[in-house]
């Protein structure tokens, strides 16, 4: 089994990792109401997807009781 003979230095270690921050998230309209929604998914406002340019889930209306 392949052991390290030394010790990764901090300089080495943060060369490896200086790929691993976070990205910011992609973000996009929806086509109907203008909210934003995430690509590839359906609008929660909505209920509309962009990808296939149909409604794709009905949302109920909140009733009051």
């Amino acid at each position: 089994m392949a052991v390290p003979k030394r010790r990764t230095s901090r300089s080495k270690k943060g060369m490896r990792r200086s790929h691993h921050h976070a990205h910011a998230r992609q973000v996009q309209y929806c086509n109907r109401c203008g909210t934003v929604a995430l690509p590839h998914t359906v609008c929660s406002n909505c209920g509309w997807s962009n990808t296939q340019r149909r409604e794709a889930v009905e949302l109920k209306e909140a009733t009051e009781e």
